[in-house]
């Protein structure tokens, strides 16, 4: 799995992961609960993943419609 994008903001994750879903790929939400446990106050980020062979069709959508994507190794 690579990392597309991480952020507290749970309005975006979700805008992030119907985009994707409507292209048909497939993503996958990490760090869920360490974000609950802290109690909601946003210190840590969630992390959408998907499969390295679908980054840059992800990266296209997320960028097409004005989110930023994580550009790491």
């Amino acid at each position: 799995m690579k990392q597309l994008m991480r952020t507290t903001d749970m309005a975006t994750i979700a805008f992030a992961q119907a985009l994707l879903q409507g292209e048909g790929i497939d993503c996958f939400e990490m760090d869920v609960n360490m974000s609950v446990l802290e109690g909601g106050i946003g210190i840590f980020p969630r992390r959408l993943m998907v499969h390295p062979d679908d980054f840059p069709a992800a990266a296209r959508a997320l960028r097409d419609n004005g989110l930023d994507v994580d550009v790491g190794p």
